[in-house]
């Protein structure tokens, strides 16, 4: 993926930015699980369409010339396409009547091309399946909602399945401090023989603690876990993690630390032993995760403020039917156990008809002013530095024999003494 070294900064960017704003969210419960990666290439396709300020605005948020985006994206996904544990697609749905210009059209990467009919429920048949069959079941509906005016849908689907290199034993057990303190969960434990696989990274809110969770040797990514003070931001947390993974940001590892406290949730002392190899003593929580994104809440981070407007017709490079976008949305997945990791996300973008092309009348200046012990994790293409996908983990998963009632609150086992079913082990 050498060749993309400068699309995989402008995605890794993106989902820095992201991470600023989905983060603060999530550090009110629930969690979150984004992928920057499955956004990127749609938003590329759109600004190689498009005129006028929308534009200038799809190629703010890709942070490279809008002149570039289809060839970017092209190369982007068809890399994608080689790593190993991943799997990719896109998929294109047009109105019967909507003419598409060639030359945008013949710029789109392969993929599924397929007609809108205006059969609404049969529409949505259609891509909730397209979405399920491309995630291997992982998401099993387009996050899109289909209206009488909708003119066309674009979509990304990203799958991810890795097999831990060093698998983790798990076993109940509870939270000792923190948040979930007391909390009965699933846990666990793994011993290696080597410090190499733990980092500090200084960041804006102090020193992160970095363990990569290396990936079975037949794939190609991996996943490293992000832990902060307890009161840094998980924003901050997720900023340094990626600009450490990236090389952008210095980290220490595992060999060069000193013994004692070098950063949250890592002790290292120099102890007696019945050998000189060291060890590494993991402990960390299961966790699955699932979150919808409305792209159009933040259009600005997204490019798609000036989109938005159906007054105009902003993409004359589409279509010559005046098109404006209706909405952008994300669902995505996550899942971490003793076995492995999986992740998946599908991101559609619906357009709608628009007014006349907009015609530049007037300068004016523009503002964006924003008034606006959990951990963070990212998975990462080991050779390119490219993050496929990032979240911020605040409710792990309960221990087996522990379920959670409607309310989302801890149960305990039943008295009759039947347990639960384990949750799956994939």
């Amino acid at each position: 993926m050498t060749q993309t070294n400068s699309t995989v900064r402008a995605v890794n960017r993106l989902t820095t930015r992201w991470a600023a704003r989905a983060a603060r969210a999530a550090s009110g419960g629930g969690g979150t699980v984004f992928t920057a990666a499955g956004v990127w290439p749609l938003l590329a396709l759109l600004a190689d369409g498009s005129a006028g300020p929308a534009r200038d605005e799809l190629a703010q948020a890709l942070d490279i010339p809008a002149e570039d985006a289809a060839a970017a994206a092209r190369e982007l996904l068809a890399a994608l396409d080689g790593v190993r544990g991943l799997s990719t697609a896109t998929g294109l749905w047009a109105a019967a009547d909507l003419p598409l210009e060639e030359g945008w059209s013949a710029g789109l990467p392969p993929g599924t091309r397929g007609t809108l009919t205006g059969d609404l429920e049969g529409d949505g048949k259609v891509l909730d399946a397209w979405a399920s069959d491309r995630t291997g079941g992982l998401v099993e509906r387009m996050p899109v909602t289909l209206r009488p005016d909708t003119r066309l849908v674009l979509a990304s689907a990203l799958a991810l399945t890795l097999k831990w290199a060093e698998p983790f034993r798990e076993f109940p057990g509870h939270g000792s401090d923190g948040p979930w303190a007391g909390r009965s969960l699933r846990k666990l434990v793994r011993t290696t023989s080597s410090l190499a696989p733990v980092r500090v990274a200084e960041g804006s809110a102090g020193p992160v603690t970095i363990l990569e969770v290396t990936g079975a040797r037949d794939m190609d990514v991996d996943v490293h876990l992000l832990l902060g003070g307890p009161s840094a931001p998980a924003a901050e947390v997720l900023a340094t993690g990626i600009g450490a993974v990236c090389g952008a940001l210095p980290s220490v590892g595992g060999d060069a630390l000193p013994d004692g406290s070098p950063g949250p949730g890592l002790g290292i002392a120099t102890v007696d032993a019945f050998g000189p190899q060291p060890r590494l003593c993991v402990t960390t929580v299961a966790f699955s995760l699932s979150a919808e994104h409305d792209l159009l809440e933040d259009a600005v981070l997204f490019g798609l403020l000036t989109a938005t407007d159906s007054d105009y017709g902003h993409f004359p490079g589409i279509s010559t039917s005046p098109l404006a976008i209706g909405s952008a949305r994300q669902s995505a997945m996550a899942r971490f156990h003793a076995a492995g990791f999986e992740a998946a996300a599908v991101t559609a973008i619906a357009a709608r008809p628009g007014g006349a092309p907009r015609q530049a009348s007037h300068r004016a200046r523009r503002a964006d002013v924003r008034f606006d012990r959990p951990f963070g994790f990212l998975a990462v293409h080991r050779a390119s530095g490219l993050v496929l996908a990032a979240g911020w983990v605040t409710d792990p998963e309960p221990a087996v024999g522990h379920r959670r009632d409607a309310a989302g609150l801890l149960a305990p086992p039943s008295r009759s003494g039947a347990q639960p079913p384990a949750p799956p082990s994939h």
